[in-house]
């Protein structure tokens, strides 16, 4: 849990710096739910997750190198620099990644568990989303689908009260979160998304329990961020006092409480271990700054799942000899001659703004 704050809080910094570019969403506030939750799963258990989920590819064993490398856009990050900030991935680890469209990940998981039921493995899904998902299309037809085919998975909301900007209040006519499957006989359970001691005893229990019978469930974690919606969000919907009155409720602050009251750890374990994900980040900032920008002759890489069956998913018009748009890696060479034209020109372009006097950096 240190880590994944310290990490947020690095990844805010940077971005203001300009360092991680397109979008920032942090988890600052709810990493009781992320480690809590994949304390309770084992390696080979699937999780896939939205758009905000730095700190769920973290606890899932993923390098803070590779996830602070994908934000800042570098080839050494976890989807080659392609996705960014909502599309973090690490297929070996099975953390299946970041979705930045809401409730884009649901039919997903339902697709994740299907595979291991045909498969028959003794594996479960677990899908977490957040409380503006569950008033999404996807949401009614997975959680029918799920409970009409007993997949293994389980749905897991991060309820931190707000869809973007919207209290949960005036989003959803049902507010406990944990009842909008029962219509489909999911069951579903509230729990404090705040003690990961708790999440990880009732999470652990409902994994259990779904790899046992076969059949999904629904957990809802109260939790909080305390930053806004992303990072260009000026949260003019809730009160400073609202933040500072859930900020008494800190997870990790919290927890650190109970184990030094009960003799688990002392005061310089804590400091030990704060110290040790300070220097993880530090180095995690370094590492990406160091690694190379995705190369121009990986341009077409990894766009389209190619096939010899398949018909033209696009058409790239670009040369007198019109291509299959997922094949742009063969272009012909006059349609290659003019992407890197265009990129040469662009750069020679950035290199003239530089050299006009008065332009400053």
């Amino acid at each position: 849990m240190c880590l994944i704050r310290r990490f947020e809080e690095e990844a805010g910094r940077q971005y203001q710096r300009a360092k991680a570019g397109g979008f920032l969403h942090l988890a600052i506030g709810e990493e009781a739910t992320i480690v809590g939750t994949t304390s309770a799963m084992r390696d080979d258990d699937y999780l896939i997750g939205t758009y905000r989920t730095h700190g769920h590819a973290l606890a899932r064993g993923t390098s803070a190198d590779a996830v602070m490398a994908e934000l800042f856009g570098r080839d050494t990050g976890t989807s080659g620099g392609r996705g960014g900030s909502m599309h973090i991935f690490d297929a070996g680890r099975r953390f299946m990644g970041g979705y930045g469209i809401v409730g884009g990940n649901l039919p997903l998981a339902a697709g994740l568990a299907l595979a291991s039921q045909y498969r028959e493995e003794d594996v479960v899904t677990v899908c977490m989303f957040g409380d503006g998902a569950s008033n999404t299309g996807n949401f009614g037809e997975t959680m029918n689908l799920a409970a009409l085919w007993k997949l293994p998975v389980v749905f897991l909301v991060e309820n931190n009260q707000y869809g973007m900007g919207t209290a949960l209040e005036r989003h959803s006519a049902v507010t406990d979160l944990s009842q909008k499957a029962a219509g489909f006989g999911i069951e579903g359970e509230r729990i404090d998304g705040m003690d990961v001691l708790e999440v990880r005893e009732r999470v652990g229990r409902h994994i259990e329990e779904v790899r046992e019978k076969g059949r999904p469930s629904l957990v809802e974690t109260f939790t909080y961020r305390y930053r806004g919606h992303s990072a260009a969000d000026p949260e003019v919907y809730r009160d400073k006092s609202e933040v500072e009155e859930w900020r008494e409720k800190d997870p990790i602050e919290s927890f650190i409480k109970v184990c030094t009251d009960d003799g688990v750890l002392s005061e310089e374990d804590v400091e030990a271990a704060r110290r040790e994900a300070d220097r993880t980040v530090e180095a995690a900032v370094e590492f990406a700054d160091g690694s190379p920008e995705p190369s121009l002759d990986s341009l077409y890489e990894e766009l389209y799942v190619v096939s010899e069956t398949m018909g033209w998913y696009a058409v790239d018009e670009r040369s007198p000899e019109p291509h299959r748009g997922e094949l742009g890696e063969d272009a012909p060479e006059v349609a290659r001659g003019l992407a890197e034209s265009g990129a040469a020109h662009a750069e020679g372009e950035d290199a003239e703004q530089q050299s006009r006097p008065g332009v400053r950096d």
